[in-house]
């Protein structure tokens, strides 16, 4: 979003950037107060999605039609042009990127300041001239980058399950997963806190393809592998190498973990952890399961309370820090656009990497790591045994779901607290619970 404003003020358009998890009225008062051309809508998560969905349709009921551009990891323009198009009555447009972004608006700039037809095929074809120009069809076929390359999940898989909102629990029939998997043993019962992990070991996790490409826009397009690989070299690399040694020297990033093993067994659609005595329930969460298929669910990968065998489940929560969202923030304030991107990106991925980091501690800990992939790139797409699961994504849509890992966990204790609208603070964080059956992969939800 902030990457959308530097952009289009850079081209002479005046942005009022209302910041992040606004209600649709503030939206709407802050569209007539400025007496803007067009609404932009960013959403990072799934909830997101359903939440644009829910101010079109309001938009709509009132009769407005203002240009509307919608953008960010949680859409795709399938989603957009076959799903939210049709509940609309003004223009809907998709942006894939800050590029396409600008596209659309001159686009809707050149003719009348309503949308016109012509204005509407213009902004369209303008849109995909800039995906065609910035992203290879190898990059669209292969690259999963930022928090998709976390789940391993491509963004129509995620907007498939954004339509079927929080999935169907009312069928509780198991699928066919093994009900009879190993159980690891637990090295601990409880939570415990980690302050002093090494940022070169979290570093060493950081994936690059999802930071110079996604994060940095360094885009490979037409430009041939040994050419990309020159500019990466020549020019990527020493940003990056620099901006961690800063980050190291200043104490812009301070990782801190909080995790824990804790007793569980299933029940229908529904995971319950216990306490330590392996008996008295603590808190329960309900799955979706799919419709089709194989007809998955979470709950599935976990001993049945009817075996009678008690399972061990494990969550994490990571963050780099609230510093990072500071310094990031007085970049953008102080107008050090090129400064604010690099950092802010480094910051999310060195996030995603802290995670990869105790994700495989975590395995280690359970004795699964002597499955684990030798290259770095091969984890990210799921070379072990042990996947981890984010709350928000198919699996587990419903980020309420939140507040019971807070329970478990006490993030409060490495600083990081839970909103209103159940996403961690400061962004630099993530969480996840991690699911140590050999069947366990990322799937959607439809």
């Amino acid at each position: 979003k902030n990457l959308v404003d530097i952009i289009l003020t850079n081209n002479g358009y005046r942005v009022v950037n209302l910041g992040i998890k606004q209600t649709v009225e503030n939206i709407l008062s802050a569209f007539e107060e400025h007496k803007a051309d067009a609404i932009g809508m960013s959403g990072l998560l799934v909830k997101s999605t359903l939440v644009m969905k829910e101010n079109l349709e309001l938009m709509t009921e009132r009769g407005l039609s203002v240009p509307v551009v919608l953008g960010g990891a949680a859409l795709n323009r399938r989603y957009v042009e076959e799903d939210l198009k049709s509940l609309y009555r003004g223009t809907l447009f998709y942006a894939r990127d800050a590029f396409d972004g600008l596209h659309i608006m001159d686009a809707l700039k050149g003719g009348a300041s309503e949308a016109t037809q012509d204005a509407k095929a213009s902004a369209a074809k303008a849109a995909a001239a800039s995906t065609a120009q910035n992203d290879s069809a190898q990059d669209d076929a292969e690259e999963l980058v930022g928090e998709d390359a976390k789940h391993g999940v491509r963004r129509h898989a995620r907007t498939r399950a954004a339509r079927a909102a929080a999935g169907d629990t009312s069928d509780t029939t198991r699928s066919d997963v093994n009900p009879n998997a190993p159980i690891p043993r637990a090295p601990f019962y409880g939570s415990r806190v980690v302050a002093d992990v090494p940022l070169e070991d979290v570093f060493a996790f950081v994936n690059e393809t999802a930071l110079f490409k996604g994060q940095w826009q360094f885009k490979q397009g037409k430009r041939s592998a040994e050419e990309y690989r020159a500019l990466v070299a020549e020019k990527v690399r020493p940003v990056y190498d620099e901006l961690k040694e800063r980050s190291k020297r200043e104490g812009l990033l301070t990782p801190r973990v909080t995790y824990g093993y804790f007793p569980a067994q299933s029940e229908g659609n529904d995971l319950i952890v216990y306490h330590d005595d392996e008996r008295t329930e603590r808190v329960r969460f309900t799955f979706p399961r799919q419709t089709a298929g194989r007809r998955l669910c979470l709950a599935d990968f976990f001993a049945s309370r009817e075996s009678g065998r008690v399972d061990v489940v494990a969550f994490h929560l990571v963050t780099v820090g609230r510093r990072a969202s500071e310094y990031a923030h007085e970049l953008f304030r102080s107008d050090n656009y090129a400064d604010y991107l690099y950092f802010h990106g480094l910051s999310v991925e060195s996030a995603e990497a802290l995670a990869e980091l105790w994700h495989k501690r975590i395995r280690e800990e359970l004795g699964l790591a002597g499955r684990d992939a030798k290259e770095l790139n091969k984890l990210f797409h799921q070379g072990y045994q042990g996947s981890r699961f984010s709350f928000g994504y198919p699996a587990c849509p419903n980020l309420e779901d939140q507040t019971k890992l807070f329970e478990l966990l006490d993030p409060a204790r490495i600083g990081v607290e839970l909103s209103e609208e159940f996403q961690l603070v400061p962004e630099q964080s993530t969480s996840a619970i991690v699911v140590h059956h050999e069947e366990a992969k990322y799937f959607s939800i439809d």
